[in-house]
């Protein structure tokens, strides 16, 4: 921008951009209140990714309309559970070098900057959408045997072991990812029913919101003395969040993604053909 090597503006590179240009002589601090006034704020940034899954639309409304207790356009028979599932993956368990300190009047948190590596582990987690049911597990790392497990865990236990059928919403991650998985689930178990999201939709899986949780509530800061205290934590707290769990009050319809989705082909013509 303006031929120089900047990916964004500061204050002060405002500032002399437009005295070079004889634009104003207005001082740095007035010309970024012009700009805050006006909504026009250079210094912020916003990422986003466009839809690029063909099937984008009927697979995420897939979702949508489970979350909303239909499938095929039925409504979902109360013998009919839907789970959704996903791993998270790395997780480290960080030893400060220092004891952490907790907060005190007039005083934040103090944490030790420099740490010592413990190792990683990775917790999987389902949730079931309507009746606000947690499970979870620590694995050594993720994959298909591990994922297995978490759906034996579920699968084992009433109601689902002998429930009509079970939705299993899943993102498109190796551990249950195509059509293999599909079947590799179905023949496991009858009555459940592996649902894919589209590429890059894990926003649309309920498991993710439950994993912000734990992190914010549990994981940060980060420090842990090892592995074995670090899957403690994990399991501590997904105790805890039983005793109080409620179903998320999930607002996102189908009517909302067709909305967003009319919006970005305006934006990208090429995207009603995805829709």
């Amino acid at each position: 921008m303006h031929d120089r090597p900047l990916g964004r503006f500061s204050r002060t590179e405002l500032h002399r951009l437009v005295i070079e240009q004889g634009v104003t002589d207005a001082s740095a601090s007035t010309i970024w209140r012009w700009l805050h006034d006006r909504s026009l704020k250079p210094w912020q940034q916003r990422s986003w990714i466009f839809p690029r899954d063909p099937e984008f639309q009927p697979k995420a409304g897939r979702v949508l309309d489970l979350y909303a207790r239909r499938f095929e356009g039925r409504l979902l028979h109360p013998g009919e559970y839907v789970i959704c599932a996903d791993e998270k993956s790395q997780l480290q368990a960080l030893a400060r070098r220092h004891e952490t300190i907790a907060p005190a009047p007039g005083r934040p948190g103090l944490i030790e900057f420099e740490y010592k590596r413990g190792g990683t582990l990775a917790y999987l987690a389902a949730w079931d959408v309507h009746h606000a049911r947690l499970f979870g597990r620590c694995e050594p790392k993720t994959g298909i045997e591990p994922f297995g497990r978490l759906v034996e865990q579920v699968m084992s236990t009433e109601p689902y072991a002998s429930a009509k059928t079970v939705f299993w919403v899943v993102d498109n991650g190796s551990s249950h990812a195509g059509q293999r998985s599909i079947a590799r689930m179905q023949d496991a178990y009858p009555n459940a029913r592996l649902i894919h999201l589209p590429v890059h939709a894990s926003w649309l899986n309920q498991i993710e919101i439950y994993f912000s949780i734990l992190q914010r509530k549990a994981l940060t800061p980060n420090d842990f003395a090892d592995l074995d205290a670090l899957a403690g934590r994990i399991s501590a707290f997904e105790a805890h969040y039983r005793q109080i769990t409620q179903p998320f009050e999930w607002a996102f319809t189908r009517a909302k993604l067709d909305a967003l989705l009319a919006r970005l082909a305006d934006r990208e013509p090429h995207l009603r053909l995805a829709a």
